[in-house]
């Protein structure tokens, strides 16, 4: 029976109409080997970009003593989480891709893998809020930040930040079904589905938190700055004089010079040095303009990311409160696709960000550039010409 079976099939693919079935199903497989390589292309595309954008950045901060600074070390645990991202999870999405949306490895690595991408996201948040609570305290507290912000505060928030992370990632690999891989998302992920059937609501409740309480306290900076945007006029004490000799909180140097000078009687007045040192602690409490406009372009540039991050996070994360909410719910295969890959970018927006938002990274970038890749500043042209 084997045999006529065979000599059957063989019969009917000589037949005209096996002939067109087996052009359909070829017209069928070049259709559906058109989306799997836009999406080869695009995640390579994704991965070159991440990493080299966030190593160059990284390597920036290492190397320029200048960025050795609060800011910037944050800056800094950011590009390598993405790093680690983009060079371990991603190529495993590749090889699911390329093997027909299929999970080709073991039970074990497929939990290793998703429990590292909830990691990096929880890891995103937890350091985007903490970034945002030290920028308030930049503008607003500025002496006690410039006091307490050393770099081992630095490295005891990273650690605290990557502590949280894997406390909110850690328990789903214990549970039975929990990490596991999505066909429709070409990933191992969290598996969300209704909130009674598991803990995915915790989960995206304190994820939703997270982001939520980090753009409230940037809303409180922006109020803060919008509150004394207007500088207070300098008040000018007057200073007492008494034969020619001033003293007082408003007295200058000119008294010196008129003791000197004979104007007067009676030892120095004792009060200069007093004012000398009263100015130079108040010079180290209070925030330079230069300094507020540093610190003021940092606070953008951290809200522009952290706004990114919401953008292409947010429509994965309404998909999973769809599918916690809603029982049996069945999402569209493009709308989760589309979220999915728009995930996957954010890894690789970070560097783009700090370059074009950043002018020290700008300036660390050219200084490191060749000499021939270096743009020359344009030479005033002269008002008359040479006869």
């Amino acid at each position: 029976m084997a045999n006529g079976s065979e000599s059957g099939a063989g019969d009917d693919l000589g037949s005209p109409l096996a002939g067109g079935a087996s052009g359909g199903a070829a017209g069928g497989a070049a259709s559906s080997a058109a989306p799997t390589y836009a999406k080869l292309v695009l995640l390579g595309l994704i991965i070159c970009v991440s990493l080299a954008g966030n190593l160059l950045v990284s390597l920036l901060v290492l190397r320029d003593r200048a960025l050795h600074k609060a800011p910037y070390y944050f800056l800094l645990d950011l590009c390598l989480a993405d790093t680690i991202r983009s060079a371990v999870c991603f190529p495993f999405v590749l090889v699911s891709i390329r093997s027909g949306s299929a999970w080709t490895y073991s039970v074990l690595s497929c939990k290793v893998v998703a429990f590292m991408a909830v990691l990096f996201c929880f890891h995103a948040a937890f350091m985007l809020f903490c970034i945002s609570v030290t920028r308030y305290m930049a503008i607003a507290h500025h002496r006690f930040y410039s006091k307490r912000m050393t770099f081992w505060t630095c490295v005891a928030v990273v650690c605290m930040v990557w502590t949280l992370s894997v406390a909110m990632a850690f328990p789903p690999v214990f549970d039975v079904g929990t990490y596991k891989f999505i066909r429709e998302e070409d990933q191992c992920i969290f598996e969300h589905r209704y909130f009674k059937a598991n803990d995915t609501l915790g989960f995206m409740l304190m994820l939703a938190v997270l982001i939520l309480a980090t753009h409230v306290v940037y809303m409180k900076l922006l109020l803060f700055e919008y509150k004394h945007r207007k500088m207070k006029p300098v008040q000018m004490v007057p200073a007492i004089s008494q034969n020619w000799t001033f003293h007082g909180p408003g007295a200058t140097g000119q008294a010196a010079a008129n003791w000197i000078a004979g104007f007067g009687r009676g030892p120095m007045p004792p009060t200069l040095l007093g004012i000398r040192q009263n100015l130079h602690t108040q010079n180290r409490r209070l925030l330079g303009m230069e300094e507020f406009r540093a610190e003021k372009s940092l606070g953008r540039m951290f809200y522009v990311i952290t706004l990114f991050f919401l953008v292409l996070w947010s429509p994965y994360i309404v998909g999973c409160y769809w599918r916690v909410f809603v029982k049996a719910c069945t999402i569209p295969h493009r709308y989760l696709s589309t979220t999915v890959w728009m995930s996957f970018a954010q890894a690789g927006v970070n560097p783009i960000i700090c370059f074009v938002l950043n002018k020290d990274l700008k300036k660390g970038l050219m200084t490191h550039l060749p000499t021939r890749c270096r743009t020359k500043p344009r030479l005033p042209r002269e008002p008359y010409r040479v006869m």
